[in-house]
């Protein structure tokens, strides 16, 4: 399993951005944290051309599928959705990696016996403004 944000395991910070132009505001080789939206898609598919990691925030089984297509690294998900969406990563081999958000570490031993990928604290994720 794999960590963000943990109080006591070093891991990277996503950049939480609204724009294109945030994505200058964020450091070099960082992962950019999008909403997964269809307002969004001018900036998801930006990242991509330009081969920016990214970690979307999707909130259905078919974002996540869409996430996947779109070429995320990462696919943030809520807890609800945890078994389901990581048997259908495995399932068609998604290199993106399936991220639960979690606000306490309590969750950690339930998603680690379902097989998530990892779980990513809400301070991993900083909001940048453009």
């Amino acid at each position: 399993m794999i960590f963000f944000g943990h109080r006591f395991l070093k891991s990277e910070s996503f950049y939480h951005i609204f724009d294109i132009d945030s994505i200058l505001h964020t450091p070099p080789s960082s992962t950019i944290y999008i909403e997964f939206e269809e307002k969004n898609l001018d900036v998801i598919t930006h990242a991509a051309s330009n081969l920016i990691k990214v970690a979307l925030h999707v909130k259905s089984i078919t974002e996540v599928l869409y996430a996947s297509s779109l070429g995320a690294s990462f696919i943030v998900i809520e807890k609800e959705l945890a078994k389901t969406a990581q048997n259908i990563a495995e399932n068609y081999l998604f290199d993106a990696k399936i991220l639960v958000l979690i606000e306490d570490e309590d969750e950690i031993e339930e998603l680690a016996l379902l097989g998530v990928d990892g779980v990513i604290f809400s301070n991993a994720i900083i909001k940048i403004a453009s």
